[in-house]
């Protein structure tokens, strides 16, 4: 928009997108065609047809970068921070065809071949077949999808656009040399007078030409470090990098040098390489290698795509198994819910030891099954996150068994990698075909998309790059912290036109880390942690008090809406609107009157839409009012008259007329007779407060112990400890984060491990067990100390390894 407010805001689109030669360069070089076929469960094939025109964050971003790549040449990078829900895949297809055919002032091609690292299947079909539409030559794009030897063939061959993943390249260079031999041609080695082989090292030479190349990198953050990363501009840099690695070593005199040399230079910038860097979650590393003065060159926020529509807003209904706990609790004493059911569930929260695999799996199963299944107009599904491939076996062996137990139309499905031994049964091993009756890995994504399955359990996979719209809830019951919480979270954000909301549950982590995760890449995400149930009647109270709408008008409307389908009539939505319109007037009169009083009014509308939106998937509330007038204000707010200085509030703009006729309006009270586990208390922040006692025996934490705590451990306690702290010290987890993290993050991690640590162990001491899964502070005081003590260890330990 014109800040000064000289202009329409969407001026923009006929002053520079509908411009002439814009619009040109539009029908030119971005709309096309896009095709999907796909089979039916009976069998038939079914073919979409797309037109995609890019949305103006896509147009904007690629002419920026091919307008940045023109004036300043080849050796610049270009970071691109776009939000999961962007058309990310889209806007790397038109980057890589436009650079691909990119020529400077003096006509010649800026770049030789654009590389576009990815691991995402369907980026290779997105780029195929949209540049196919734009260049009708067949050989444009190449898929390395076969070993090193195909990506070395088609760096030779200068293939235009070459679709390949990270971790080909450390071994192009050996096959290079393999194919100069077979050509007859001489070993790189022998080409320098002096050289000495040195054992191992024949394939760490280059023999390309030095050519320029375009590097498209798809999810930055995890591509742009480390030696794998290193070895790509080693093997791109071509004879320049050999010639700089010569003249260095020649300067100093010794051409044994020129490994070393070599093996510095192409760590750095690249004079004939330009790395676009695609992220929606980049790290201080990335935007340090990529981004310019710390800044990326293009941003597209998760805010912006929220508020656009595009993905769903995740932390709208996050909730801790603490507060979840507590919403339970505070809902025994409101007269609106069934006071036997909730007494009676209330009294299982207490006995069940929220530790146990088979209570959880009851919590999440009874959730899924009375307030999730019946989402998205019946075709809801959800994704568990555990933490260890152990774990997801023995949670699908209980979901299983639970499901099958109850009866209820739900089937799982299981994922995680290679084999899993379970020591409670010796010699019986597990795999992800094997439990989920002989499905495929490959075939997986396609068979959860399936309606008899609905949930799936998950163990280090599918956390990134998941694309399934019908995902609304998901249990997390797994240590997650920064990126990681990030993009495990945002599987549930893909849109849907029957998906008004999404729902977390999460067992171990802390609201307030997930927020501090997610607040760098979402501007203003606010989660309700502590919501008052009894907060929905006192707003709704004061709505039925204003006078805008009439409980008749909200009866009528609904006796229309939620009509049995045999009832409908082509006449019922003029009777709604009809009826939304005594509203309509109403409000509008008081907007003239008193416009503060009027936007008072709207803002308790839509608390009361966030409010029951979130609670109705918690409480079970008896009372179908909630659900009529909840139906009828979220059309009502589409019609009211937008505010004079802003704009109105926007929820979904169709009547889903099929979406709430899948439930009746009772079903907003669901049962809770089955119960559910007693809270879980989830990590802490942990600071620096007990450093003085971290440098004391082992034998002190036991008298620190006893002393805050009134308890009698005794020497076999300390050997417990003794033990817990040997077993984290050989964790390679913790002796990779005590390489590169301070204490303070450590903690986070060990804290994780510590409880899993106590959990294999709980036989061997089961009172202690009990005493350190039922005491947060003790809890506190064991991680801190032990963490300190282990952190030390692992620090002096890497230390030691790090000298020469």
């Amino acid at each position: 928009p014109d800040p000064a407010g000289r202009n329409y805001k969407t001026a923009y689109l006929w002053e520079e997108v509908l411009q002439r030669d814009s619009l040109l360069d539009l029908l030119a070089r971005f709309l096309h065609l896009d095709v999907e076929e796909k089979t039916t469960d009976d069998g038939k094939k079914v073919r979409k047809e797309s037109l995609i025109f890019p949305r103006y964050h896509q147009l904007q971003a690629v002419r920026q970068m091919v307008a940045g790549a023109a004036s300043e040449g080849v050796g610049h990078n270009y970071l691109v921070e776009h939000s999961a829900g962007s058309g990310k895949s889209n806007t790397i297809a038109w980057l890589a065809h436009r650079l691909s055919s990119l020529h400077n002032a003096h006509d010649e091609r800026l770049f030789d071949s654009v590389v576009v690292i990815t691991d995402r299947v369907v980026l290779d079909r997105q780029l195929q077949n949209t540049i196919y539409q734009f260049d009708h030559r067949q050989g444009v794009v190449q898929k390395i999808d076969e070993d090193s030897r195909q990506l070395a063939e088609a760096l030779e061959a200068g293939v235009p656009i070459i679709i390949t993943t990270l971790q080909k390249f450390p071994f192009v260079s050996g096959q290079q040399m393999k194919l100069s031999e077979e050509r007859g041609g001489p070993s790189r080695e022998s080409c320098h007078p002096g050289h000495k082989p040195v054992p191992g090292q024949n394939g760490s030479q280059s023999h390309l030409p030095t050519r320029k190349y375009a590097v498209i990198v798809d999810e930055a953050h995890s591509s742009q470090s480390g030696e794998t990363a290193t070895e790509l501009k080693g093997v791109l840099g071509g004879a320049e990098l050999r010639r700089k690695a010569q003249a260095m070593a020649e300067e100093e005199g010794d051409v044994e040098l020129e490994r070393l040399f070599r093996s510095m230079a192409k760590r750095g910038q690249q004079p004939n390489m330009s790395f676009f860097a695609f992220t929606a979650t980049p790290k201080h590393k990335t935007l340090a290698i990529f981004g310019r003065n710390g800044e990326p060159f293009h941003r597209y926020t998760m805010r912006q795509a929220i508020e656009e529509h595009f993905i769903e807003d995740v932390l709208k209904n996050y909730v801790s198994y603490k507060t979840y706990y507590k919403l339970i609790k505070k809902a025994e004493d409101d007269p609106n819910v069934e006071r036997k059911k909730a007494a009676k569930a209330l009294a299982r929260f207490m006995r069940l030891h929220p530790h146990n695999i088979g209570q959880k799996t009851e919590v999440m199963v009874e959730h899924f099954q009375h307030f999730t299944r019946h989402k998205i107009g019946g075709h809801a599904k959800a994704m568990v996150v555990t933490g260890s491939r152990l774990e997801a076996v023995r949670y699908k062996q209980e979901f299983d068994r639970y499901i099958q137990e109850k009866g209820y139309p739900i089937k799982s499905l299981v994922a995680f990698s290679g084999t899993v031994e379970d020591d409670r049964i010796p010699e019986k091993t597990y795999t992800e075909v094997g439990m989920n009756g002989g499905i495929k890995e490959r075939e997986l994504p396609d068979t959860f998309a399936k309606p008899e399955y609905r949930v799936l359990l998950v163990a280090e996979k599918y956390q990134t790059g998941f694309d399934q719209p019908l995902l609304h809830t998901m249990y997390v019951d797994k240590r997650l912290a920064g990126i990681q919480a990030v993009q495990t979270l945002s599987r549930l954000n893909r849109i849907h036109p029957l998906k008004d909301d999404t729902f977390v549950l999460d067992f171990v982590n802390d609201p307030a880390e997930i927020q501090e995760a997610f607040r760098q890449y979402y501007d203003g995400a606010v989660m309700g942690e502590q919501v008052d149930p009894g907060k929905l009647y006192e707003v709704k109270a004061e709505l039925d008090a204003s006078g805008i709408y009439l409980q008749t008008e909200v009866d009528e409307f609904s006796r229309v809406f939620f009509a049995p389908k045999r009832r409908q009539s082509p006449g019922d939505h003029r009777a709604m609107n009809a009826l939304l319109d005594h509203a309509v007037a109403r409000f509008a009169r008081l907007q003239s009157s008193n416009e503060d009083e009027a936007e008072l009014w709207r803002g308790k509308l839509l608390a009361f839409h966030n409010l029951y939106g979130f609670l109705s998937q918690v409480i079970p509330y008896q009372d179908s009012d909630l659900e009529k007038l909840f139906t009828y204000l979220r059309h009502l707010a589409l019609k009211l008259p937008r505010r004079k200085n802003g704009t109105g509030y926007q929820f979904d703009a169709e009547v889903e007329l099929d979406y709430y006729r899948l439930q009746k309006i009772s079903e907003g009270s669901i049962s809770l007779d089955e119960g559910y586990a007693k809270p879980l208390d989830g990590s802490r922040e942990v600071g620096s407060g007990m450093a003085h006692e971290e440098h004391v025996s082992l034998s002190r934490l036991i008298d620190l112990i006893n002393a805050r705590f009134g308890g009698e451990l005794n020497e076999a306690d300390q050997l417990f400890f003794d033990q817990i702290a040997e077993a984290a010290s050989q964790n390679e987890s913790l002796q990779k984060a005590a390489e590169v993290n301070s204490l303070d993050k450590f903690h986070l991690v060990f804290r994780q491990v510590l409880e899993s640590l106590f959990i294999e162990r709980m036989d061997l001491n089961e009172e202690l067990f009990t005493d350190y899964m039922g005491k947060p502070e003790m809890q506190e005081l064991v991680s801190k100390w032990l963490g300190g003590k282990v952190y030390e260890k692992l620090s002096v330990r890497s230390g030691a390894d790090s000298m020469p």
